[in-house]
């Protein structure tokens, strides 16, 4: 049996593609020309050429196979052509719903993401959510929210559907990096002056991929599960970072008005300069709600048992660290913290 995966050179996807070789499944995944395979290279992997906008090259990937992971997406927060956001994330889960349609594929698991629910409620909100479209920020959200739909309306029409709902993963082989990746990043780098008040949900991403595959083994057809683990805010992550690294946290709290007037700013200068901002407007609008989830569904119905986020951040810092993506100096402070220990 073939199982194929979408977005297998990005960050969960490649974990996701991992843990199914290591299972033992026949992967096939799909990938556009311009994907770079670096997180995957070591695997045994069928590929084919394709993409997600090309509904002829997904029928060829869809050649014998009985299972599909479809992790791609497009998780930008700024793009010149918004656009492009919504072909990829709504147009191509719609082409891929009707190539899996047309080939006969026995189970689909979508990959969607804790945006289309966390949303203001007086509780925490899990699967039982329904949100609605105008509460979604920016295009990404907007995007996922419309894919969604898409998805549970294919599973009302008879088609195996599960979603599975990653909160915030962090973990190595984040490539990109993603923008959570950023913030991290930016961390170790020295380069975060202050913080907002916000929250998300965080999740290693190994935990997250292994929930996937009970995704597919446990979940219910037509279904949502949220993969998550623990609700912190920002500056917990950043407490965390700095007790893992022995660098500094920031202390001063900056707050969403002024963050958004820098974004803006930011914004008007990046097009000045043909660069991408630095600051995403819409990265700020999200942050002005905590996107706390009550994540129990999947550990009670499914088994899922995420560990501890704090180690999963440890992963991160050292995954970023042996590959490149600390500067130096800051690296020898990281080290001479780590001797003083």
């Amino acid at each position: 049996m073939t199982t194929l995966v979408t977005g297998a050179s990005g960050f969960l996807g490649s974990h996701v593609a991992r843990q199914l070789v290591a299972r033992g499944d026949n992967v096939r995944v799909l990938l556009r020309a311009s994907s770079h395979n670096r997180a995957i290279s070591d695997l045994s992997l069928e590929y084919v050429t394709g993409d997600l906008r090309d509904p002829a090259s997904l029928e060829r990937a869809m050649n014998g196979v009985k299972k599909v992971f479809h992790v791609a997406a497009d998780y930008r927060l700024w793009a010149k052509r918004s656009k492009e956001i919504y072909e990829s994330n709504v147009g191509g889960t719609k082409n891929l719903l009707a190539a899996a349609e047309k080939a006969g594929v026995e189970q689909f698991v979508y990959t969607s993401t804790v945006a289309t629910i966390a949303v203001d409620r007086p509780q925490p909100p899990n699967e039982s959510i329904e949100a609605r479209l105008d509460e979604m920020v920016g295009h990404y959200k907007r995007s996922k929210w419309l894919a969604e739909q898409e998805v549970l309306n294919a599973a009302k029409n008879g088609a195996p559907v599960i979603v599975a709902m990653p909160t915030t993963p962090v973990g190595p082989w984040d490539w990109k990096p993603t923008p959570t990746g950023k913030i991290i990043v930016d961390f170790l780098n020295g380069k975060m002056p202050g913080y907002v008040e916000t929250g998300l949900n965080f999740v290693g991403v190994e935990e997250c991929a292994a929930g996937h595959l009970l995704v597919s083994e446990r979940g219910k057809v037509g279904e949502r599960y949220l993969l998550g683990a623990e609700n912190l805010t920002l500056k917990q992550l950043l407490d965390m970072l700095a007790k893992i690294t022995g660098l500094r946290a920031p202390t001063m709290k900056i707050s969403h008005g002024l963050a958004l007037t820098a974004a803006y700013a930011n914004t008007i200068f990046s097009r000045l300069t043909f660069r991408e901002p630095q600051i995403p407007i819409e990265g700020v609008k999200i942050a002005r709600h905590k996107m706390f989830v009550d994540c129990s569904r999947a550990q009670r119905e499914l088994g899922f048992r995420p560990g501890s986020v704090e180690a999963a951040l440890e992963r991160a810092v050292r995954w970023y660290e042996a590959n490149g993506y600390v500067t130096a100096r800051r690296a020898k402070r990281m080290a001479e913290a780590a001797a003083s220990l």
